[in-house]
């Protein structure tokens, strides 16, 4: 596995590293002498034990063996798996197209009770129309995926907006003031979009929070994030997805959902952006 630029997924990348390492001292070997227990050459070990190199399973069964604790090489393999599905790469996400991608969310999205977005970008998913979906997966096609399977994403992405009134869910969603005239397609679409924003903002399980454009915030964008229950955080950045799921994380990150809730507007006032943004756009 390459490394990634998350810090977050190098951070237990490098817990992995250091327990490999812990062994490997309580079994009063050095490095050189790991080395020709697995057969290796001795900078593989340097490698993996500095983080800097992702050990395979089968380099941990081979570990474990030489420090006499192939007890605990099932765990360690547990523990590499959880490194593995942190970060996630666009290219390696999408590359049987997008509908998939879609797709793989969705038991995420069953299960969850509690959903909060924040968004600086793009109108969130959950609240998205036909066509605002349309454009934005067909940028995003255009700019990474080679198959070209655009309608087949948008309606699963359609189909999974079910979960709004399945239940007993909450929707909390944040989104920049700058969002509601930022658009991928045409003038129509995007008053299309907002109209949508106001009759999804009456459903009595959604929240629908706008942050004013202004001077003197107490706090710049950042990334856009969800935050599932309190069991995971996923975070969109440039290089690729990052899923958290440590409860220190999470809890970063629901706090940043915080934040900014508490900087946005609601209700008459939102809707009152919303619409000042639909007259603008006309």
């Amino acid at each position: 596995m390459a490394v990634s630029s998350s810090s977050s997924a190098q951070a237990a990348r490098q817990v992995l590293a250091d327990r490999l390492s812990e062994i490997c001292r309580d079994a009063g070997l050095e490095g050189k002498q790991l080395a020709a227990e697995c057969g290796w050459h001795p900078s593989k070990v340097s490698r993996i034990a500095n983080a800097k190199t992702s050990p395979s399973a089968d380099d941990i069964v081979a570990w474990c063996r030489a420090c006499g604790v192939e007890d605990q090489a099932k765990d360690l393999i547990a523990s590499l798996r959880s490194v593995e599905g942190m970060w996630l790469q666009w290219h390696r996400m999408e590359r049987t197209g997008l509908r998939r991608a879609q797709e793989a969310v969705l038991p995420l999205y069953e299960r969850t009770r509690w959903f909060r977005v924040y968004s600086p970008s793009l109108i969130p998913g959950l609240i998205q129309t036909f066509g605002y979906t349309e454009d934005v997966l067909r940028a995003v096609q255009r700019r990474r995926v080679v198959i070209d399977d655009v309608a087949d994403a948008v309606a699963a992405r359609m189909d999974r907006q079910r979960i709004l009134y399945e239940g007993q869910k909450r929707f909390a969603f944040l989104m920049e003031e700058a969002v509601l005239t930022n658009a991928l397609g045409t003038a129509d679409t995007q008053i299309e979009q907002l109209e949508h924003l106001l009759t999804a903002s009456a459903l009595p399980n959604v929240s629908i929070g706008v942050v004013p454009a202004r001077l003197g915030r107490t706090r710049m964008p950042v990334e856009g994030f969800s935050v599932f229950d309190k069991a995971q955080a996923n975070v969109e950045l440039v290089s690729g997805y990052l899923t958290l799921t440590q409860p220190s994380e999470v809890a970063m990150y629901a706090d940043a959902f915080s934040t900014m809730a508490d900087m946005a507007v609601y209700g008459a006032k939102a809707r009152g952006l919303i619409t000042s943004a639909m007259a603008s756009l006309r």
